[in-house]
């Protein structure tokens, strides 16, 4: 399995022992851990960059945690380690992606110099995927996008984890959207979140730790409200907001799965058990701000400074700030989680 590089020291913080990586140190690192599973060089490279991207922007629960269901999906045939997805178009500004039971990263990184170029040459362009295993950060996606000028728009779906008011049984997934848009401070505008009450990693996260549940999160196997994490894996997740939420999940379903051909929710195999891909949807829509108005950036940079002294939080503010930190100090990553991650 892979180690560290030399220059990478070990600390220790309330007894609990970490490893700092810089940046690319870390990505190599998850390059050779996903290599010794059976991974392409481009499946590895395309997945340590996310996973590392992730990471770095404090977003721990689709970082370094995350790989873990990746490498048991490699393992267990879930994830096809060295699938290369097949890319077609049609027009000048669709893009299609059948992922053929890969991960959905290489999709999206096969596309996105075209997809530029046909936004910035046509005003739009749209990017379809299929059959792809879960998507991982999707706000890693709009964000690489809007650095490149465009304001974008991502939706996705995965295996049924979501009762909706009055369903008899889970319908959805957690249905995640994210939307950025560039701005002239040079801080994108961005917001990456889950439909359900919480994402899924957090529930198994709190389960881990052994963590109580807000009210409204979740239900147990009985329809019941919980705030216990393990009852909320053998249940249910909930919408936020009832049935505005509900509406919203059944959106993202139609766009991510209805319009690209991947599997509805309901028919999604899991993403954490099987051998069989969850064969999940991504639509991404990139709109160039010049096109429809001049001065975008600079409009919204305005626009948002105004906000900012009302109070108004701004979103995808603190994760940029903190890749920015991390690209001068380094990420650290606990010992036991690298060890955890070495032996699957």
């Amino acid at each position: 399995m892979p180690a560290a590089s030399n220059n990478v020291q070990a600390i220790t913080l309330k007894t609990t022992a970490y490893r700092s990586f810089t940046i690319d140190e870390a990505v190599s690192w998850v390059k050779r851990l996903c290599e010794s599973k059976g991974c392409s060089p481009a499946v590895a490279d395309s997945l340590a960059h996310a996973t590392v991207a992730a990471q770095a922007r404090d977003n721990e629960a689709v970082g370094f945690r995350h790989l873990a269901d990746y490498l048991s999906g490699f393992s267990s045939g879930r994830i096809d380690q060295r699938a290369e997805p097949r890319i077609s178009s049609s027009g000048a500004i669709v893009f299609k992606s059948d992922a053929r039971g890969g991960i959905a990263q290489l999709g999206v990184d096969r596309c996105f110099d075209s997809l530029c170029h046909a936004a910035y040459e046509n005003g739009m362009a749209t990017f379809s995927q299929c059959n792809s295993f879960t998507s991982g950060e999707l706000g890693d996606y709009t964000l690489r996008f809007a650095k490149a000028g465009l304001i974008v728009l991502a939706v996705a779906n995965g295996p049924a984890l979501v009762v909706v008011p009055g369903a008899k049984g889970k319908t959805y997934s957690t249905n995640p959207l994210s939307f950025a848009a560039p701005s002239a401070d040079g801080i994108p505008l961005m917001f990456d979140q889950a439909c359900s009450a919480a994402a899924f990693v957090n529930i198994a996260r709190a389960a881990s730790t052994g963590s109580e549940l807000p009210d409204g999160w979740a239900v147990d196997q009985h329809g019941n409200g919980t705030r216990n994490a393990l009852e909320a894996l053998g249940g249910a997740l909930l919408p936020f907001g009832g049935h505005r939420g509900a509406n919203l999940m059944l959106m993202v379903e139609v766009l991510a799965a209805g319009l690209t051909g991947a599997n509805w929710s309901l028919d999604s195999p899991a993403f954490h058990q099987g051998a069989q891909t969850p064969g999940c949807g991504l639509l991404i829509l990139a709109l160039a701000p010049d096109f429809f108005s001049s001065g975008f950036e600079r409009r919204l940079a305005s626009q948002l400074a105004r906000l900012t002294q009302v109070g108004v939080h701004r979103p995808g503010w603190a994760r940029q700030h903190a890749m920015a930190d991390s690209e001068k100090d380094g990420i650290s990553i606990s010992v036991e989680l690298l060890d955890a991650l070495s032996s699957m």
